[in-house]
């Protein structure tokens, strides 16, 4: 099970080009597709959309990727 988080937590998260910052946009609790891709996930392992706070790009990860930010 992966961590927990809520509509308008700011969360971190690495990725290639490093660690990126965002604010989180919408929880998925059943699969959905996005950028041609489908994302795996329930109620007990959700799947959060993520907005950069730099770029204002839509990141999907799961919360076993993200870590709040304080």
């Amino acid at each position: 099970m992966s961590n927990k988080f809520k509509v308008g937590d700011k969360v971190n998260w690495n990725s290639e080009a490093g660690k990126v910052s965002g604010t989180i946009i919408k929880i998925h609790t059943k699969d959905f597709d996005y950028k041609g891709y489908t994302h795996h996930c329930s109620e007990d392992d959700p799947q959060y959309e993520i907005k950069s706070s730099k770029t204002d790009h839509i990141a999907a990860h799961k919360g076993s990727a993200l870590t709040k930010e304080k």
